[in-house]
């Protein structure tokens, strides 16, 4: 079992006197700041000189660098922009800037993990990884409560690294609900696995492939829909609330025996061993080095892919049917 730590284990005072400088002000950048200020720590954004997020930065009350000059002026940096940026983002701007002792902060493993990010033997590198997206992490925070974040530590040149990880985990709110022990390795190839197999992409070919079969053998599209897209949500729900068992307990009896029979089926051994290989990739670095490689060459393969799962049957579908739900505060996702 994992440690936990929670507020009664962290102390804030360690951050007094230091300045934070929070690199990106997206989701989880606008989260980390402005639960950090309310905690009474000093913070200032980094940002590049195009970046839209500057105006809303400052709106919010916060004090807005260049990232170089932001690094410069701060005691700990917390990477919060996306994985592709990091290594080029800390080579020429943060490393040739930041303090000698600095400590660097990340909230995914993939830069330290795959090599793409060295920090300087003298600096302090940890994790603190919120499991929930950015608004949820301000909303609880906002609320008294806090979202469960992940730990680690991959370089304590201080030897005190992990108590200014947990405090600023405790910082951003995540002490009040639990703060688990890990690894950069352990979160980044779990992460990255948990996307490709099951959250994104298993589920959304898993579906498709519902959908796709109904439609083939000659039932309604809206009524394929339903039954393997719209549905999901609520078994989710569920799933979310009371784990598989409250699910398994809150539908029919016919959709339980049918997940009995039926489950093991669609998610066959030869399912399970491509599980195996993806995680395989993961580990050995193939799929990093890959999604390097993509970014640098101005991803081909992911705007052609974009376009085509754009046209597919069961989003225009989708579009028209969400039109019939005024409950919905309904999404449209921009041209890639």
């Amino acid at each position: 079992m994992a440690h936990v730590y929670y507020d009664k284990d962290a102390n804030l005072k360690i951050l007094g006197g230091r300045t934070v400088a929070i690199l990106g002000y997206g989701s989880q950048g606008h989260a980390h700041a402005q639960n950090l200020k309310d905690s009474g720590v000093s913070v200032i954004i980094g940002l590049h000189e195009g970046s839209k997020s500057r105006s809303v930065a400052s709106a919010d009350g916060f004090e807005v660098f260049a990232v170089d000059e932001a690094a410069r002026r701060a005691d700990i940096v917390m990477f919060l922009m996306p994985d592709h940026l990091q290594a080029d983002i800390y080579n020429y701007q943060v490393a040739p800037n930041m303090k000698e002792d600095a400590v660097l902060a990340f909230a995914h493993g993939f830069a330290i993990h795959f090599g793409q990010v060295t920090p300087r033997p003298k600096n302090d590198v940890f994790m603190i990884a919120p499991k929930g997206p950015g608004h949820i992490v301000r909303r609880m925070y906002t609320e008294g409560k806090g979202v469960p974040a992940l730990v680690a530590v991959h370089q304590n040149a201080s030897g005190r690294a992990m108590d200014i990880a947990l405090a600023y985990g405790a910082g951003i709110g995540a002490g009040r609900s639990g703060i688990l022990e890990t690894t950069f390795r352990e979160e980044t190839e779990s992460d990255l696995f948990g996307e490709q197999a099951v959250l994104c992409g298993g589920v959304s070919e898993l579906i498709k492939a519902g959908f796709e079969t109904l439609v083939a053998a000659g039932y309604q599209p809206e009524v394929a829909y339903f039954e393997c897209l719209h549905e999901m949500k609520l078994i989710v729900d569920l799933i979310f609330e009371g784990g598989l068992s409250w699910m398994r307990y809150s539908v029919s009896d016919t959709a339980k025996y049918g997940d009995s029979v039926a489950g093991r089926r669609v998610i066959d051994d030869k399912a399970r061993a491509t599980m195996k290989q993806l995680l395989t990739e993961i580990q050995d670095g193939t799929f990093a080095k890959d999604w390097i490689m993509e970014n640098k060459a101005g991803r081909p393969k992911m705007k052609k892919w974009v376009a085509g799962e754009r046209s597919q049957l069961i989003e225009q579908v989708g579009k028209d049917l969400r039109g019939m739900m005024p409950w919905l505060d309904k999404k449209e996702a921009p041209e890639y």
